[in-house]
């Protein structure tokens, strides 16, 4: 059958002689870009509605590409669908395998179209299914995180600033802390939809299209939201991509802060948390160690991803106007992003589900010390300005060193030796259950405040479950 072959090409009738074997290989995309089979093919169905009312095919050559069209979707569902050495790309390879089942009227297909406006539609409806998809898992993650939360919400432990040991904080107000971290990813996630979810089909190369295609039928059967405003534009941009790979690094960023923390806290010279065995690993050599190597990983992954980002933006950045071939290496790093994002946000979801919490080494790590600024605020409560209860708390830590004693074993009269506003009340302050429920404001570590957030943050979840409109 003519055009079907081996050496079939799209392109190939402007050209006398046959391509260079190696350019072949370094020029095709197929290995990578066949992930867009199924959004290829679904581009291809609404296109050809477009070209039936635009009279450029009957209603008898719609059903038989839609026919046509059906079958390799089949086929590729199936895994059935046989590439060939000629197959350059993902559209090749479809168009190639739909001539060979309905023969010439595939060529018509193509009428008015250029590969330019079709692997951004493709590209486009790819990322839109693989962001819901990520979605779904990011919220899951967000609520076994906030499950783990007030599980443990009565929990004490260090709070820590330049990892030092801080002020007493509940553990899950450490955990929620990351949860609204994760919680911005999916709003991000959520914003730039709207920019993902934008026709470029019948812009053609990058002139438009000249034929009366109706964009506004496509755009209602692709289920995009809008349609590209300019053609140059819609055929040549990637800042979807670019501002995809931010969000999957930032959250990959966000995993990796987490993953440190853990890492930290599951040490002996911790020992806050330990790792289940489902996510550890173990030494070839050194029997007795269990290292976080799911922990260490996702601290990996997240310079995997900001590489990916950058490598994108740098491609991007000395690019002429209208669409460039430079562009087809766009696909395998938002490809391998998604990829390991989502066997990231799982991995997560595992260790946090499954992590052991020793409560009392926690507790054991508390020290009065770390109730220091409760003694300021104790001051300030009594009338003093804050910047003199400050001075006058740092004269009794440094009083306890001096004495070779903790803060608490401080005597009344010594306390009034800094300052005589110091009562028999002062004797309570170091009581750590205390010192925490002072923090009761909205984001406090206070009890009530983190049982807030906890149920804020369900119904946030609950919200991100309900279908869009």
């Amino acid at each position: 059958m003519e055009g079907v072959g081996p050496n079939f090409k799209t392109w190939g009738g402007r050209f006398a002689a046959g391509t260079d074997p190696t350019m072949e290989e370094f020029n095709a995309s197929i290995r990578f870009d066949q992930r867009l089979w199924r959004a290829d093919l679904l581009g291809s169905v609404a296109f050809i509605q477009g070209l039936e009312k635009a009279a450029l095919i009957t209603t008898e050559e719609r059903h038989q590409l839609e026919d046509g069209l059906n079958q390799v979707m089949l086929e590729w569902a199936e895994g059935r669908f046989e590439l060939r050495p000629g197959d350059e790309d993902i559209h090749t390879a479809n168009e190639r395998r739909l001539k060979e089942l309905v023969g010439p009227v595939a060529g018509k297909l193509h009428t008015s179209r250029s590969r330019n406006d079709q692997v951004a539609t493709d590209f486009r409806l790819w990322l839109r299914g693989e962001m819901a998809s990520i979605e779904h898992l990011l919220v899951e993650l967000i609520q076994t995180v906030v499950c783990r939360a007030e599980r443990d919400v009565d929990v004490l432990m260090p709070g820590y600033t330049h990892l030092q040991r801080a002020q007493p904080i509940r553990w899950s107000h450490l955990l929620l802390s990351y949860a609204w971290m994760l919680h911005r990813d999916k709003e991000r996630l959520d914003d730039m939809r709207k920019r993902v979810n934008v026709l470029p089909l019948g812009s053609g190369a990058l002139a438009g299209n000249p034929l009366g295609i109706d964009r506004a039928l496509l755009t209602h059967l692709l289920g995009f939201d809008a349609m590209t405003c300019n053609s140059i534009d819609a055929t040549s941009d990637r800042d979807f991509v670019a501002e995809f790979l931010f969000v999957a690094s930032l959250l990959g960023v966000h995993m990796s802060r987490m993953a440190e923390d853990l890492v930290l806290f599951s040490t002996a010279e911790f020992g806050f948390v330990h790792l289940s065995d489902a996510f550890s690993t173990g030494s070839s050599l050194m029997p007795q160690k269990r290292n976080p190597d799911s922990l260490e990983l996702l601290r990996g992954k997240s310079g995997r991803l900001v590489g990916h980002l950058m490598g994108v933006l740098t491609t991007l950045k000395g690019l002429p106007s209208g669409y460039n071939k430079d562009l087809q290496e766009d696909k395998e790093p938002i490809m391998d992003a998604v990829d390991q994002l989502s066997m990231a946000l799982k991995v997560m979801r595992g260790v946090i589900d499954t992590l052991q919490v020793d409560a009392a080494r926690m507790r054991a790590a508390l020290s009065t010390d770390m109730l220091a600024t409760d003694v300021a605020y104790y001051l300030v409560r009594k009338g003093v300005p804050f910047r003199e209860a400050h001075g006058a708390a740092g004269r009794c830590v440094s009083l306890a060193e001096k004495n070779n004693c903790s803060m608490e074993q401080l005597s009344l009269e010594q306390l009034r030796s800094v300052s005589p506003l110091f009562g028999d009340d002062a004797l309570h302050l170091w009581q750590f259950e205390r010192s925490v429920e002072q923090y009761d404001v909205p984001g406090g570590t206070a009890r009530a405040s983190v049982l807030h957030q906890i149920e804020q943050l369900k119904h946030k979840c609950v919200q991100s479950s309900q279908p869009r409109h």
